[in-house]
């Protein structure tokens, strides 16, 4: 990976999905919204960078390989009931990487839920018997989520997010989903190759928030550690694998060591190099790392 030396900013892009929004307020009130809008994707390869000596280009041109994809869901219908496949999986077919995610919830109506892990006693005959009959929700564990929570979803785990809710999504950067159910909706289906990645059991599920010195570890795994600050002034903030800042409220300013300075805003992201960042302003944030990068 290209050595990143200095913090910079990038535009969201954004992405439509048939189980978007129409409105991405508070988030993007300005944001003129002309399809339905499910995802932002903060830190995607292919986000512009808007700061600094490579303002204009997109982050793969920087960071080749950036580990992790940050994300803002939008569902107003939903998901599919998917599977990702873990790194061995991914590499079978030639692709970098699997996909194990996190979900930091932001919002959610009463009522709200997510669909994580196979019931007790399923099988994947079972499984596979459900889809065409339009019953695989049945075989699915169904979580009640709420404001703060954060939900991990590793590689294998049968798993959909349903309405109502807008959440925060870190992930190893891959694009591989395979979709097991999709409520009768004309899109690709991947059952078998699904299947094939399904593990009966996993660790998913929700993670305990962790009082840290002047944070909170809101999770810590083998590809990402996210903590959530608050801050009303001034604080320093250390980076001990490749990374990135995500506002969520109020405004800040990412200091670099080299001098620079980048605005924190809700709904971007500022990449930051390894080492060290001064953080000023009031403002709340989450950093995102990839330990392992």
């Amino acid at each position: 990976m290209t050595s990143i030396n200095t913090p910079f900013r990038l535009e969201p892009k954004f992405s439509e999905r048939i189980w978007g929004r129409r409105t991405l307020a508070p988030w993007y009130p300005d944001v003129e919204v002309k399809e339905l809008i499910g995802e932002a994707w903060l830190s995607g390869p292919e986000s512009v960078i808007l700061t600094g000596d490579d303002r204009g280009k997109m982050l793969a041109e920087v960071a080749p390989n950036f580990p992790l994809l940050v994300k803002i869901l939008f569902p107003e219908e939903k998901l599919s009931v998917q599977v990702h496949p873990n790194d061995a999986e991914a590499q079978a077919i030639g692709q970098a990487r699997g996909k194990t995610e996190c979900w930091y919830v932001l919002d959610a109506d009463p009522g709200a839920t997510v669909a994580l892990g196979i019931k007790p006693g399923v099988t994947l005959e079972q499984l596979r018997a459900s889809g065409p009959a339009g019953t695989m929700e049945d075989l699915i564990e169904m979580v009640p989520v709420s404001v703060g929570d954060m939900v991990f979803v590793d590689a294998g785990t049968v798993h959909a997010i349903g309405p109502g809710v807008t959440l925060l999504e870190v992930q190893q950067t891959s694009d591989i989903t395979y979709r097991l159910y999709d409520y009768g909706r004309p899109r690709e289906m991947h059952l078998e190759q699904g299947l094939a990645v399904t593990k009966l059991k996993t660790t998913a599920g929700k993670r305990a928030p962790r009082p840290m010195d002047g944070f909170v570890r809101l999770i810590e795994e083998r590809y990402f550690v996210v903590d959530r600050f608050e801050i009303v002034a001034e604080t320093v903030v250390e980076f001990a694998g490749i990374g990135c800042l995500v506002g969520l409220s109020g405004k800040a300013v990412v200091h670099g060591a080299d001098g620079s300075e980048v605005e924190l805003v809700p709904g971007q992201a500022v990449i930051c190099p390894i080492g060290t960042v001064t953080v000023s302003g009031a403002a709340g944030f989450v950093r995102c790392v990839a330990p392992e990068a």
